[in-house]
């Protein structure tokens, strides 16, 4: 809010609110008692479920007018080349976390060296903290190291696709665990970049060929082990299902395969993530779907979304609608005469 205005006088000013500290207590409130909605909400939908019985009867009720309409999509497979680290560069980095280790357990600040070092994006501003548990989706290495210290320990250094790490314990709540890590990415040489392209050039040049298809060789050269197993196909994480809404897809991705025809594989792409590692790429679209009106054979996980939407907003109605029945509810008097879609009066 400061950035939108430019300073807190001014958003208390445009609140209508007597001071900072009067807006900073309202705020408090609304937040809290927003979290404490979504998580009642959650809470209920958790526990519902579908059937395919149920999305077949979902769908059939749906006049042929008012069929819902998909927008353009298409399916895309990858397949990754990462630069080999050398030994040398390997061990720099092991070298730097355990000497961060060391001096931590002499009296220096985690946090501070995790502000100061860390290359985690996501963490490295607020000190490397999480808060997880065993369901929270981290890569398995994380979790499996992060759940076998004790509070207060550090780990020894470790790898993950992203990395060498260290970790630090610091509260066990129950099955919760706040934790700060720092993450160190090893720097891949100019020589290792080289190689990469040329491997990934070589790999192009097979299915180009017709000596290998794309599928097959992702399974058996990308580097990326999330899509490696299934042939490079690439895993909408908002859907969880393999169509990309061309008009919801990432940028980047986007532009990378919005001018291939189906079928066709791109040219070698070089990409760097967030924490400096760079990778070569090969993309290549499987299949195009143009704008169409919902069928129920070809869109049935989104027909299932959208009658598992309509069954969880009613499971929350039925569930208001009792808990009304047994709950003290004010109403303040100007709305009083509004229509409510609950009995929240109990006329």
């Amino acid at each position: 809010m400061v950035e939108q205005l430019g300073s807190m006088d001014k958003v208390v000013k445009y609140f209508k609110k007597t001071s900072e500290e009067d807006f900073r207590t309202e705020l408090s409130e609304i937040i809290k008692m927003n979290k404490l909605a979504a998580s009642m909400q959650k809470k209920i939908i958790d526990a519902v479920e579908i059937t395919p019985e149920e999305v077949r009867n979902f769908f059939k009720k749906i006049p042929v007018a008012d069929l819902p309409v998909f927008g353009a999509e298409m399916e895309v497979s990858q397949i990754i080349v990462a630069p080999k680290v050398s030994a040398e560069e390997r061990q720099k980095v092991i070298d730097k976390l355990k000497e961060f280790k060391k001096e931590v357990q002499e009296g220096s600040s985690f946090s501070t060296k995790a502000v100061l070092y860390s290359q985690d994006p996501g963490s490295s501003s607020n000190g490397g903290y999480y808060k997880m548990n065993k369901k929270t989706p981290f890569v398995k290495e994380f979790k499996d190291v992060a759940f076998s210290l004790s509070e207060g320990e550090i780990s020894e250094p470790f790898e993950t696709d992203f990395g060498w790490h260290i970790i630090y314990i610091e509260k066990i709540k129950g099955q919760d665990v706040d934790l700060r890590h720092i993450l160190l990415v090893p720097k891949t040489d100019d020589q290792s970049l080289k190689d990469a392209k040329e491997r990934v050039l070589q790999i192009k040049k097979k299915i180009d060929d017709k000596s290998i298809s794309f599928a097959d060789a992702a399974r058996a050269e990308s580097d990326e082990k999330e899509t490696r197993s299934n042939g490079g196909v690439l895993i909408n994480p908002k859907t969880q299902d393999t169509h990309f809404e061309l008009t919801k897809m990432d940028p980047s991705l986007y532009s990378q395969v919005s001018n291939l025809k189906e079928g066709e594989v791109s040219v070698p792409l070089i990409d760097t993530d967030q924490s400096g590692k760079k990778k070569y790429k090969l993309v290549m679209v499987t299949n195009r779907i143009e704008e169409h009106t919902a069928d129920y054979g070809k869109d049935y996980i989104k027909i299932k979304n959208l009658a598992l939407k309509e069954k969880q907003i009613a499971a929350i109605a039925k569930w208001s609608e009792e808990k009304i029945k047994e709950t003290y509810v004010k109403v303040n008097g100007d709305y009083r005469n509004c229509e409510f879609t609950n009995n929240w009066l109990k006329k």
